[in-house]
């Protein structure tokens, strides 16, 4: 007691909550970086606007109704067959036990390593006249030339539908089978119970309970279909992305292409609001402890052979075609296709994909930690704004960076000469910053995405220990959380990286001269129809591909 009759008990700083919160300054920090990653739109609507009216009617009456018929046409065609594919290889090997069954559940995932322009190059090597699919037709039908017989063309619409949808589809396996093995032992056992047979429990209960997770699969599919450019040039499909990309670099009419961008911007939110409705509509999904834990019915005879075989043909069209196509191509070389030109094109690649890795892993943390720091709504805004790079086509993040930073450049140049008599040139878009900076944009949610699931496995009872030793947030988050945050951060710069190895849209608008990707390499070659010089290159990108989606694999099962 104290001389005045009151306790003067003293707390304990563990009963305390010492109140160390996140910064004003960091905040802003978030929203600067939000409006970074959000620079490309502010600057496609300037552009956009600032462009004549008239603009905007002559690509109504011309480009935009063939090119925007044709893309909703190819969005439909991949929702059917990737969807189709997806589903039913997820039930396969998911509710079913048969030869082959344990490698195709990993397997199934490989085609999500070859990028889509590798597949359109591949795939039309493969179907040509002078492929062995024709060769065979002709020796079998004792044909001497293509007028003898009809053969379906791959540079088409539909050549398209089939070349997307063979590497799309582990999108809906993923997502679709992760459901199945959380819901599926109960979904099956109410069907049997029912007395229904496994094509009515797969059509009238499994699909029904799927459709979220279908939905969500067939929405992420589209929206990487969307981003392409390589593999809509090369089979001669046009699309409204290739058509902005056409517009710009063949006609120069960069306010046209704005304004066929931001037509383009609109199809990408419809389809995020699809897919976050799709996530949102999942939230009633809750796996049971022993979800997983059922027994699958064995197939015998015909059964089990069409399960495989139905397993088997995705895996081969999606990775098997352009695997074996690139080899191919790369022993005929001879010289394994090793060149100066190669080497260079690989460095390149390597320091400015190692480069966004780093960048996008510091970012991505600073994010989620400000978030958890201080988990306000506006700042959770702001981290959904700068990670929203991966909903854009790479087409239109390059069109709104490289304007802005031409002008930047310009105005840079134009100050040293007044002040000093010395031209600067192109520092930002002459030396592939704009290139990394692009990558940042797009793949940061990957990052992001990783780094969260990682700290959110992290108590925050340690953040508020460590304060009541009277640690800040910055010696909170360096010497508390990114030791445990290691593997999610090594996890996280090994995606970004190797998506940006394989990126193409956006580093095919913004390269500068003289600077050339493994991705700007296949593709030059390959227009100018050399794709036999290309192997080696792209079996060095098939081969980097093969990690994520084997890390993807994993990630769905646990989570399923």
């Amino acid at each position: 007691m104290g001389t005045n009759g009151t306790s003067t008990r003293k707390s304990s700083g563990w009963a305390e909550k010492p109140a160390h919160p996140f910064p004003r300054t960091g905040t802003i920090l978030v929203g600067a970086i939000a409006l970074i990653i959000s620079m490309p739109v502010l600057a496609l609507l300037a552009m956009a606007l600032g462009a004549s009216p008239e603009n905007l009617g002559a690509l109504w009456r011309t480009i935009l109704p063939r090119s925007s018929l044709t893309t909703l046409i190819l969005l439909a065609g991949l929702a059917i067959f990737a969807g189709s594919i997806g589903a039913i290889s997820a039930w396969l090997v998911t509710f079913f036990d048969f030869p082959g069954r344990r490698l195709f559940t990993w397997a199934l995932m490989l085609p999500l390593a070859v990028p889509t322009y590798l597949s359109a190059y591949a795939f039309t090597e493969f179907f040509t006249y002078t492929g062995p699919v024709q060769a065979l037709v002709r020796h079998m039908g004792g044909f001497s030339s293509s007028r003898d017989y009809w053969f379906p063309d791959i540079r088409s619409t539909g050549g398209a539908i089939l070349v997307l949808s063979a590497v799309l589809y582990p999108y809906v396996y993923m997502s679709v089978r992760a459901l199945f093995v959380s819901q599926g032992r109960r979904a099956i056992e109410a069907g049997l119970v029912l007395g229904a047979g496994q094509g009515r429990i797969l059509g009238r209960i499994l699909l029904p309970l799927a459709r979220p997770a279908l939905a969500l699969g067939i929405i992420l599919a589209m929206m990487e279909a969307i981003n392409d450019i390589g593999a809509m040039e090369y089979l001669g499909v046009n699309t409204l992305t290739f058509s902005i990309f056409s517009i710009w670099t063949n006609q120069g009419d960069i306010g046209g292409a704005a304004q066929l961008a931001l037509i383009l911007l609109v199809l990408v939110l419809v389809l995020i609001g699809a897919e976050r409705l799709a996530r949102r509509r999942q939230s009633y999904i809750s796996p049971g402890a022993d979800s997983d834990a059922h027994v699958r019915l064995p197939l015998r005879g015909i059964r089990a052979m069409a399960a495989f075989i139905l397993c088997l043909l995705p895996v081969l069209a999606g990775f098997g075609i352009p695997f074996i196509t690139f080899a191919r191509t790369t022993i005929q070389a001879g010289d394994f296709g090793i060149s100066g030109a190669l080497l260079n094109a690989l460095a390149t690649s390597f320091s400015l994909s190692a480069l966004a890795a780093l960048i996008a892993v510091m970012l991505a943390l600073f994010l989620r930690f400000a978030l958890r720091a201080r988990p306000a709504r506006p700042v959770e805004v702001l981290v959904r704004i700068a990670t929203s790079g991966y909903a854009m086509p790479g087409t239109l993040i390059g069109l709104g960076i490289f304007l802005p930073m031409a002008m930047f450049d310009n105005f840079i140049d134009f100050q040293m000469r007044e002040l000093f008599s010395i031209s600067t040139g192109l520092l930002i878009t002459g030396s592939g910053a704009t290139i990394i900076y692009a990558y940042v944009i797009r793949f940061m949610a990957a990052a992001e995405g990783t780094i969260d699931a990682g700290m959110k496995r992290i108590s925050t009872s340690l953040d508020e220990a460590a304060r009541c030793f009277g640690y800040s947030n910055g010696r909170i988050l360096l010497r508390i959380l990114v030791p445990l945050l290691h593997p999610a951060m090594a996890t996280a710069a090994l995606l970004v990286f190797i998506e940006s190895l394989k990126e193409l849209s956006a580093t095919l608008v913004l390269r500068p001269f003289g600077v050339e990707t493994l991705s700007i390499r296949i593709h030059d070659l390959a227009s100018r129809g050399r794709i036999e010089e290309a192997g080696m290159a792209a079996l060095l990108l098939l081969l980097a591909g093969i990690i994520p989606a084997i890390l993807l694999s994993r990630s769905s099962l646990k989570k399923g």
